[in-house]
C-alpha cells in the first residue's frame, strides 16, 4: 500500500501546480473559469509534440507556459472585451480548445514513452547520487517490502511547487496582485480608482491557465502520454483540492490559502488512491463519482460543523439569559 500512496502523493504535488491555477481564477478573480480543462491538454499537448521533435523538455515545458497564457487570456478577451458571460467565455474556450489541441498533437494520444523527458532526467541524475539505496535500505530494514524505484521525482516536485507557491504568494501582494485580489472582491470599487480591470482579469486568467498548462505538461512527461482527453473534469479536480485544503488547513492569509490548496490536491489523490484500491466496491471508472462526493463533502460538513456551534452558542445565551432573569425575579 505505500508505494501506490507515495505514487499519489508524486501525482498529488504535479496536480498542486493545477490547483493553485484554478485557485487564481475561482477565489482570487471569482471567475467560475472552464477552460481549465482545456489548457491542461494544451500544456500536455504542446510539451509532449514539441519533446517528440527533440526540443530540449526545459523549453518545451516553457513553450507549453506560454501556450496556456494565450489560452487564459483569450477567455479573459472574450469576457471583458466581448462582454460574453464568464461561464460561457470559458465553455467557449474549452470547446474550441479541444480542437485546437487535436491540431497541435496531429492525433488523439501521443506517446512518450521511448522520449527522453524532465523526469527520465531526473531519474538518470538522482540514480546517480546513490540516495534511493539509502532511503529504500531504511524502509526495508523497518518491514516495507515495496519500495519506489525512486524518490528523486518526489523531492524535485516539492522544490518546484514551492517555489511556484512563493511565487505566487508574492504575486498576490504586490501591487498588480493586490489590484486582482480587489478586483475579485468588487469590481466595481477597485474600477472607482481607475484600475484597468479589464486587463487585471486577462492577466489573471492568463496566469491561471499558464500554470494549469505546466502542470498538464509535467503531467504528461510524468505519465508517458498525451490524450487529448486527459482533461476532462480537470476543473472539478481543481475545485475539490481548493475547497478540501481550505476545509482542512484554514484561509487566514494569502500564504496559508496557497499552502492549503497543495495540501487539498495531495489529500485528494491519496483518498481517491485508497478509495480505488476497494476493488469490492469501487474501480477506476468511478474516479469521477469519487471526486463528486468529495468535493460535495467538503462544502457540507464546515458548514454542518459551523451550524450546529453557532447553535450551540445560541442555546449558551439564551441559557445565561434565562438565568439571569430567573436571578432577577429572586
Amino acid at each position: 500500500m505505500f508505494v501506490p500512496i507515495f505514487q499519489a502523493v508524486e501525482s498529488g504535488i504535479i496536480y498542486a501546480i493545477m490547483a493553485l491555477g484554478v485557485y487564481l481564477s475561482f477565489r482570487v478573480l471569482d471567475f467560475p473559469d472552464l477552460t481549465v480543462d482545456g489548457s491542461f491538454v494544451t500544456g500536455a499537448g504542446v510539451a509532449a509534440i514539441a519533446i517528440v521533435n527533440d526540443v530540449p523538455t526545459v523549453i518545451a515545458t516553457l513553450l507549453a507556459v506560454v501556450a496556456g497564457f494565450i489560452a487564459g487570456s483569450i477567455t479573459g478577451i472574450l469576457n471583458t472585451k466581448g462582454k460574453i458571460n464568464p461561464l460561457l467565455s470559458g465553455i467557449l474556450m474549452m470547446t474550441a480548445l479541444y480542437s485546437i489541441n487535436l491540431r497541435i498533437m496531429g492525433q488523439p494520444n501521443l506517446a512518450l514513452l521511448n522520449e527522453d523527458t524532465i523526469f527520465t532526467q531526473i531519474r538518470s541524475f538522482w540514480s546517480a547520487l546513490g540516495i534511493d539505496d539509502v532511503l529504500n535500505g531504511m524502509l526495508t530494514s523497518m518491514g516495507l517490502e515495496n519500495t519506489p524505484g525512486t524518490w528523486g521525482i518526489l523531492f524535485v516536485m516539492i522544490i518546484v511547487t514551492g517555489l511556484i507557491k512563493l511565487l505566487t504568494d508574492f504575486y498576490l501582494k504586490t501591487e498588480v496582485g493586490l489590484a486582482l485580489r480587489a478586483t475579485g472582491d468588487n469590481e466595481k470599487m477597485i474600477r472607482s480608482f481607475s484600475a484597468n480591470t479589464d486587463t487585471l482579469k486577462i492577466i489573471g486568467l492568463g496566469l491561471s491557465n499558464a500554470l494549469v498548462a505546466l502542470s498538464g505538461a509535467l503531467y504528461a512527461q510524468y505519465g508517458g502520454f498525451a490524450d487529448v482527453g486527459m482533461g476532462i473534469g480537470m476543473i472539478v479536480i481543481g475545485l475539490a483540492s481548493v475547497i478540501i485544503g481550505e476545509a482542512l488547513i484554514g484561509t487566514k492569509s494569502i500564504m496559508r490559502v496557497t499552502l492549503a490548496v497543495i495540501g487539498g490536491a495531495i489529500v485528494y489523490r491519496i483518498v481517491v488512491t485508497i478509495a480505488l484500491r476497494q476493488a469490492d466496491f469501487l474501480d477506476t471508472g468511478d474516479m469521477k463519482l469519487i471526486t463528486s462526493v468529495l468535493v460535495i463533502l467538503a462544502l457540507v460538513i464546515p458548514k454542518l460543523i459551523s451550524g450546529q456551534k453557532e447553535a450551540k452558542r445560541k442555546r449558551r445565551k439564551r441559557a445565561e439569559l434565562q438565568n439571569r432573569l430567573k436571578g432577577e425575579a429572586s
